[in-house]
């Protein structure tokens, strides 16, 4: 699935300041609080692993910065527009791949194809969502979210159910759009693994109600951008 927002202060994003600025005073869900009291900036080109124990509240952040919870305590401002995927691929069944990526993102059919060929899927423009494998589904989900060209992109879980061996296929495809784009990220996953080989910096939440507990920087990560685009190392 895909929401995309745009800030409320400005049509041109302000690319001196930072993609997020997030003020959470408190969120409570059925009278159970879930977040607590912290702040968290993203800077631009940073990719952030969003961790901590399941239940914690990360899918929660990630509604209040897409703008999907908007009953909570606090402030959040997005520099510019947003794309969201979520853990399972929400698709319109009844619609071609070429139509889920044009009614969800309004581009046009020259830029859906090239957002299906960035994740392998050309040719496949006028099939059904039912004749891919969860595995294409999701980067039918990828091609959605990047088509819409956002200045931060949030990723919710998004190898999960994955055999390991498409997971790390799916990751090098994530860092390659990355690259290209250039885009903002902040992914929640549980896999210790995948943040370290993703993500430029790891916030860890914990406690409750939930608030950062840690938050480092990833020097070693395994996929690297660099001036051509992706590379690895297993440092």
């Amino acid at each position: 699935m895909l929401r995309a927002v745009t800030s409320l202060t400005s049509s041109q994003p302000d690319t001196t300041r930072p993609v997020l600025d997030l003020q959470v005073t408190s969120l409570d869900l059925g009278g159970l609080p879930i977040l607590g009291v912290f702040s968290l900036q993203v800077k631009r080109g940073e990719t952030l692993a969003l961790v901590g124990p399941s239940g914690i509240g990360k899918t929660s952040l990630l509604r209040i910065i897409s703008g999907l919870e908007r009953d909570y305590g606090g402030q959040c401002h997005v520099e510019g527009v947003v794309a969201m995927v979520f853990q399972e691929p929400t698709v319109l069944p009844w619609r071609s791949l070429r139509d889920n990526i044009r009614i969800a993102t309004g581009v046009s059919v020259a830029e859906a194809d090239q957002a299906l060929a960035d994740v392998g899927l050309a040719g496949r423009e006028d099939d059904f969502p039912s004749q891919l494998s969860l595995g294409q589904q999701r980067r039918l989900s990828l091609a959605r979210a990047f088509a819409v060209k956002p200045d931060l992109l949030l990723m919710d879980e998004p190898f999960v159910s994955l055999d390991p061996e498409l997971v790390e296929e799916m990751m090098e495809l994530f860092a390659t759009l990355r690259a290209a784009h250039q885009v903002t990220t902040i992914l929640v996953t549980h896999v210790a693994e995948e943040a370290r080989k993703l993500a430029s910096r790891i916030v860890t939440l914990g406690g409750t109600p939930a608030k950062v507990i840690s938050d480092v920087q990833n020097k070693g990560a395994y996929f690297q951008l660099s001036a051509s685009g992706v590379t690895s190392s297993k440092s």
